[in-house]
C-alpha cells in the first residue's frame, strides 16, 4: 500500500505539467466494475464545470472494441485498477497510448501491468471497507476530481481548483462524524435485512456511480444477494413496478443538482414500500466542506456511509467481504 502522501503529490504535479504541454479536447474515463464506478463523480464534475472539453465513461473492454473516433493526441484519457492487473484496463491503456492519447492510470499498489502500459501513475490512498482512508485527500474519488478540475483550471482558467484542495483536506473530519452518526445506525439495518435475497439501489447524478458499487460490488460481487442500481430519473420508466411492501431499497439522496429526481423517487417509495432506507447528504455535517464544491463531495462521504453498512452486513450475515465464488478462482 502506498503510504507516502508527499509522493501522491508529486505524481500528481508531473500530471499537471503533462496537461500544461498538450492541447486536450476530449476525456476518456476507462475502468471496469468498482473502478468504472468511481469514476462517474468526475463525469458529472466535467459535464457541469467545463465550457469546452467533454467526458464520457467507459468499460475497458468495451472502449478497446469500441474504438472511439475522437479518441487522437488530443484525448486524455484516465484509467483505473485497485491493484493494476485488471487486464482489460492494462490492454485499454496500451490501445489508447498508441493512439496518441496522454495516458494516466491509478492504482493503490506501487508497480503492475497498467503502470508499464501508461504514460504516468498515480497511486491513491486505500484502506479495507468500514475503516478510515489514512490520507483522506488522496483516496481514489480525490485523486480523480483533483486531475478533471486541474484540467479544467489549466485550460478552461476555472477558479474552484482550490477550494477543492481545502475541502479535500476536510473530508477526514466529515469521515469521523459520519461514522459516529451512522456506526450503530448500520449494524441496525443490518439486522433488519441479513435474510433479504434482494435490496435495490436509487440514486442520480453524481451519486450514481456510488449506488452502482454497492448493488455491483458490495451486494452482487461481496454478499451474493441480488440487486441492481436503479438511476433515479428512469426509476418511473419501468422499475418502479418492481417496488412492493417488503421489496427493500437503499436511496442514496445527494446535494447536487440532480437532487429533485431522487426526492421525486423517495416520495413514491415512502408510499408503496416499508422497506426503505434512506442517506441523505443534506443529514450529514459537511460543514467542512467549501459550499461551492460540497455537491461534489457528498457522494465520497455517502459512500463511507455505505462503507459501513456493508462491514455491518458482512459481520451479521457471517459472509465476509473478500469471500468468493468465481472472481480470481476460476477461468473466466
Amino acid at each position: 500500500m502506498i503510504e507516502n502522501k508527499e509522493r501522491t503529490l508529486e505524481q500528481l504535479e508531473s500530471v499537471f505539467k503533462a496537461y500544461e504541454q498538450r492541447e486536450i479536447e476530449r476525456v476518456f474515463l476507462v475502468a471496469c466494475g468498482g473502478s468504472r464506478a468511481l469514476m462517474v463523480p468526475s463525469k458529472y464534475l466535467i459535464d457541469r464545470e467545463a465550457k469546452k472539453i467533454t467526458a464520457e465513461v467507459y468499460n475497458s473492454n468495451e472502449f478497446i472494441h469500441l474504438n472511439p473516433g475522437t479518441l487522437n493526441e488530443k484525448s486524455l484519457v484516465i484509467l483505473c485498477s485497485h491493484k493494476g492487473k485488471t487486464p482489460e484496463t492494462t490492454d485499454a491503456a496500451q490501445f489508447a497510448k498508441d493512439k496518441g492519447a496522454l495516458t494516466i492510470s491509478l492504482m493503490y499498489i506501487e508497480d503492475a501491468p497498467l503502470k508499464r502500459a501508461s504514460n504516468y501513475t498515480i497511486n491513491y490512498s486505500w484502506a479495507p471497507a468500514g475503516s478510515k482512508e489514512q490520507y483522506s485527500e488522496i483516496m481514489n474519488y480525490g485523486i480523480l476530481y483533483r486531475l478533471t478540475l486541474k484540467l479544467l483550471s489549466i485550460k478552461e482558467n476555472n477558479q474552484k481548483y482550490d477550494k477543492l484542495i481545502n475541502s479535500l483536506e476536510g473530508l477526514e473530519k466529515a469521515f469521523d462524524k459520519a461514522n459516529v452518526q451512522y456506526r450503530a445506525k448500520a449494524k441496525e439495518y443490518a439486522e433488519k435485512v441479513k435474510d433479504e435475497n434482494i435490496i435495490y439501489t436509487i440514486a442520480s447524478g453524481s451519486n450514481y456511480g456510488i449506488a452502482y458499487t454497492f448493488a455491483d460490488c458490495i451486494l452482487m460481487e461481496m454478499q451474493w444477494i441480488h440487486s441492481h442500481p436503479i438511476h433515479a430519473g428512469e426509476f418511473f420508466h419501468g422499475p418502479f413496478e418492481i417496488v412492493d411492501k417488503d421489496v427493500p431499497f437503499i436511496l442514496l439522496k445527494g446535494l447536487d443538482e440532480t437532487r429533485p429526481l431522487e426526492e421525486r423517487a423517495e416520495v413514491f417509495l415512502k408510499k408503496y414500500t416499508d422497506k426503505l432506507l434512506t442517506i441523505d447528504a443534506a443529514c450529514l455535517d459537511l460543514s467542512d466542506l467549501d459550499d461551492d464544491i460540497k455537491g461534489y463531495l457528498a457522494p465520497m462521504v455517502i459512500n463511507y456511509v455505505l462503507r459501513l453498512h456493508a462491514v455491518a452486513l458482512a459481520e451479521v450475515r457471517n459472509h465476509p467481504l473478500p469471500t468468493r465464488r468465481y472472481m480470481f478462482k476460476v477461468d473466466y
